[in-house]
């Protein structure tokens, strides 16, 4: 049987003045008390014990409990508090100190100025519905809770902390303006489904130190850093997530491995998809849409696998760069003002069924040896510059690729690698393929169709390896060796109308070539004469001369003389 009291500040039959003496009255009972508190502002700390349950008779919020400095609800034992406004200043422990039992707020506010709002301690257990809290930070350590409707707002700290081993699932809640985090799990394992946090000064979510944090169809808008971000060890699983204006979409960093499904990433001012030092990630059927400088970036170690996203506007669709790591497979890349693929600095990345439309560039490689790109099973539609670039030491092996509609399909470059297997470029307004500097271009199997200039061009001392490939409709040529460039043709055919089949300069092996068209040996030019310049107005040596500086046309000269002794120590 629960024990009923009532408080009023102005007394009356039966009745408590204050909220403390009932507390008193239900403890010497030892019995489950209701205690339920007239409209007013009381001004006293709770200490509740046992099975109790508080309770404002009038509207949420008509019953105010403040105290100038710490602790206003001190609870231990099965406790509700409905209806409650609990204000406190410079509470450590927390405005609400849970030390053990069950904890119940419904429809309660918390005032937290320069404090914690609400600490559940180890082993407690917390339930919060229809809560506000303002200005602290809610703190489960170690603990188990459950937050449904309830809004953190303008947090000086962390809104929400689940921290020590706690456990804490959060629905459809909101937090507004934190001033470091909306929600940090670390070390501890946390649910969030239907949450907007929104005007955080750090990450949004984060998780940290081996933490374990699920995300379902929540949104994050209006943050200055990452809207999410994974570290040290941590990991979860992210689904439905919608992100508008953040420094980052996700950030996966130091060892942190999550799995992000369905969710999209909209104008993030850096990147939509950031993975770096040593982070790695599971990424699936995502959206990344006009990020500012790179839609999904490894970096420094990262290592990603990319499946089924798609990336549009923006500056750089997809960069692996500084000794960074990646897998990425049928996902979209379009719509950008710079490169779609680009793969720099020892790093590593395999492309797998990508689709490339309306970028200047399809796949850019630069770096030394170690840097290596495959690309296969891929289209590139509507570039402007060239389908696939490689420079530097770089590597760069294609499979099946097709270039539609550009400047230029492939291109190596310096000492660049370029492998070419079952490809093709149809639609180029310069040529198929250029090998220039001294890169190294290797095709087999390449389709080269109504090039406009050349099927494929060698410059400088590159060296082109093609066989079994076939040009049609180049409208100059259909192959062209300048300058010092050689290379070999393996059972090669040249069509169409052009001007000539081959343009060479008698260091090409045109073995089993098939055409009508003529082959033309172009002539090297003579090696210009030495030039001789005569200057009448030095100065004239008739023996040797030791330690000279000689300057012309100065407007002012220094003249020093220094005595110095020859080898055999007479002096000069």
């Amino acid at each position: 049987m629960v024990k009923k009291y009532v408080v009023s500040p102005h007394g009356g039959r039966g009745g408590h003045p204050d909220i403390a003496s009932a507390l008193r009255a239900a403890a010497a009972r030892g019995r489950a008390a209701r205690v339920e508190i007239a409209p007013g502002h009381y001004e006293e700390r709770l200490v509740v014990r046992g099975e109790v349950e508080l309770v404002a008779l009038g509207e949420p919020g008509s019953v105010v409990v403040s105290r100038p400095r710490g602790t206003v609800l001190d609870a231990l034992g099965t406790v509700a508090v409905r209806g409650l406004v609990l204000v406190g200043r410079g509470a450590d422990a927390g405005v609400v100190d849970c030390q053990g039992g069950a904890l119940v707020l419904d429809r309660v506010e918390v005032r937290a100025h320069d404090a914690v709002s609400v600490h559940v301690r180890p082993h407690a257990a917390a339930t919060l519905t229809d809560c506000l809290f303002r200005f602290g930070r809610v703190v489960f350590a170690g603990s188990a809770g459950h937050v449904e409707r309830c809004r953190f707002a303008d947090s000086a700290d962390n809104a929400l902390a689940v921290i020590e081993n706690a456990r804490v699932t959060v629905r459809a809640s909101r937090v507004d303006g934190a001033r470091v985090h909306g929600v940090r799990v670390s070390d501890a394992w946390a649910h969030l489904t239907g949450c907007e946090v929104t005007g955080t000064e750090k990450a949004a979510l984060m998780a940290d130190t081996r933490a374990e944090l699920t995300v379902e169809d929540c949104t994050v808008d209006a943050v200055h850093m990452a809207a999410l971000a994974f570290i040290e060890q941590s990991g979860g699983s992210v689904r439905g997530l919608r992100v508008t204006d953040a420094e980052n979409g996700v950030l996966v960093a130091s060892g942190a491995d999550p799995s992000v499904h369905g969710s999209v990433f909209a104008d993030c001012r850096d990147t939509g998809i950031h993975v770096q030092d040593a982070g790695r990630g599971t990424f699936d059927d995502c959206e990344i849409l006009g990020a500012g400088n790179v839609g999904i970036l490894s970096t420094r170690g990262g290592a990603p696998r990319v499946t089924g996203c798609r990336v549009s506007g923006g500056n750089v669709g997809i960069a692996v760069t500084d000794k960074a790591r990646g897998r990425f497979a049928r996902t979209a890349v379009m719509d950008l003002t710079g490169v779609a693929l680009r793969v720099w600095d020892e790093s590593k990345a395999v492309f797998e069924q990508m689709r490339i439309e309306r970028c200047p560039f399809g796949l850019e490689t630069r770096g030394n040896g170690g840097t290596t790109a495959e690309l296969t099973d891929t289209t590139v539609h509507d570039f402007a510059m060239a389908a696939v670039a490689a420079v530097g030491q770089s590597r760069a092996t294609l499979e099946r690729v097709r270039a539609e509609r550009g400047l230029l399909g492939f291109s190596a470059g310096e000492e660049a690698q370029l492998h070419l297997r079952d490809c093709g470029v149809s639609g180029a307004t310069a040529g198929g393929a250029l090998a220039h500097g001294s890169a190294r271009l290797v095709a087999v199997n390449l389709d080269v169709a109504g090039a406009e200039s050349f099927g494929v061009c060698v410059t400088g001392s590159a060296y082109l390896d093609v066989a079994h490939s076939r040009f049609d409709g180049c409208g100059a040529t259909g192959m062209r060796f300048d300058g010092s460039g050689g290379g070999r043709l393996v059972e090669c055919s040249v069509t169409g109308t052009g001007a000539t089949a081959v343009q060479h300069n008698g260091r090409v092996d045109l073995t089993t070539l098939r055409t009508t068209l003529p082959v033309v040996r172009i002539a090297e030019p003579a090696a210009a004469p030495a030039s001789v310049v005569n200057n009448y107005y030095g100065p004239v040596f008739h023996s040797a001369v030791h330690h000279a500086q000689l300057a012309w046309n100065n407007s002012q000269v220094v003249q020093q003389q220094t005595d110095r002794s020859d080898e055999d120590g007479a002096g000069r």
